[in-house]
């Protein structure tokens, strides 16, 4: 796995505090995981407003289960899974978009470098945004969090297959989307 802007260090103090239901503590917690929290599921849901709505469902769930916090992992890991999993209920309770067809005729050899590997962040972000949310979920779940197939499929309630083919499809969308005009529709020459 990547690192991870979750990869806050949070005092057993405070955890402790907030364990007891201390409202200072809740409000530490929420000021220091607010901006990781969003990030994560703005890139899962790509809806500003939904992103928000997900960072406030998952803190209202933290805050409701931090009792459940055993401490035998990072508390920062256990509320990154709560962000996670908030951002994949929303998107299944949308689940329109997750069967929305993606064209793939972009006749790249499929053994082609992985198209964020050269793409700038500007141009990745453009591109990742017209994809389905599912698919980019998908996308980031298996690159960028580093999930299998069949945790992706656990998680969003789907199958291993659905989540492989969402990866090659987005895959080969991303590949055409981030190259470059020139290679897309060759320049046309006019004779003098």
């Amino acid at each position: 796995m990547s690192t991870s802007s979750f990869q806050i260090d949070v005092p057993d103090t405070l955890v402790a505090r907030a364990r007891r239901g201390e409202a200072a503590a809740f409000e530490q917690i929420y000021r220091l995981f607010e901006r990781p929290a969003y990030t994560l599921a703005l890139r899962l849901t790509a809806d500003a407003e939904g992103a928000r709505d997900v960072v406030h469902d998952a803190m209202l769930r933290t805050f409701e289960k931090v009792r459940q916090f055993r401490g035998d992992a990072p508390f920062w890991g256990w509320l990154r899974q709560i962000v996670l999993n908030e951002a994949l209920m929303r998107l299944r309770r949308e689940r329109t978009v997750v069967f929305e067809e993606i064209d793939t005729d972009d006749n790249l050899p499929s053994e082609a470098p992985a198209p964020w590997l050269q793409a700038d962040a500007s141009s990745l972000e453009g591109a990742l945004t017209h994809l389905p949310a599912m698919t980019r979920s998908v996308i980031w779940l298996y690159h960028v969090e580093g999930y299998t197939h069949a945790e992706i499929a656990e998680m969003t309630g789907m199958t291993a297959s659905f989540s492989k083919s969402q990866l090659a499809r987005g895959t080969a969308r991303l590949r055409r989307l981030l190259q470059p005009i020139d290679e897309v529709a060759p320049c046309l020459t006019v004779p003098a």
